[in-house]
């Protein structure tokens, strides 16, 4: 049989056969009885929608990212250019330790000690106020000037 016959056969065939006779009686026959439902208490749903809220805010909550004030990079800018002038004035400070200071001095000392200070904390508060950073390397220069004459050396 070739295959243009088979073709001919197929199309000679019904497009649909209805069964001689109703199946669904017999098919329903041997199915299992359906369970009995359980009726649930209609505060039940309530309560899990409660408990999926209370679930749903708790997440957030956890997962919450903090909102900081976006960063000035003016202030951050200032804020490195003290720390920084911070550091290299303990470094040349720490040449000179050990070295005997005169004692009328130490007055001096410690008023220009508490004006650097003062200035890092006038920073601190206002990180705009860039011609702090002129005060505080004057008074940094200052200190150094002095500790070096009472010393009676440059550092190397």
């Amino acid at each position: 049989m070739g295959e243009n016959e088979l073709r001919w056969q197929l199309r000679q065939l019904p497009a649909e056969i209805d069964p001689p006779r109703d199946l669904w009686p017999g098919i329903a026959a041997r199915l299992p009885a359906p369970a009995p439902r359980r009726r649930i208490a209609p505060w039940l749903g309530g309560l899990a929608l409660a408990a999926s809220v209370s679930l749903a805010i708790g997440l957030a909550w956890q997962l919450r990212v903090p909102t900081a004030a976006p960063a000035d990079p003016q202030a951050e800018l200032v804020q490195r250019e003290a720390e920084a002038m911070t550091r290299e004035y303990q470094a040349a400070l720490g040449q000179f330790e050990g070295a005997p200071m005169p004692d009328p001095l130490a007055p001096a000392l410690a008023t220009l000690d508490r004006s650097a200070e003062e200035i890092r904390a006038a920073l601190d508060a206002d990180p705009d106020a860039t011609y702090l950073l002129g005060q505080l390397r004057r008074t940094y220069a200052r200190r150094l000037e002095l500790t070096q004459r009472a010393a009676g050396a440059t550092p190397a």
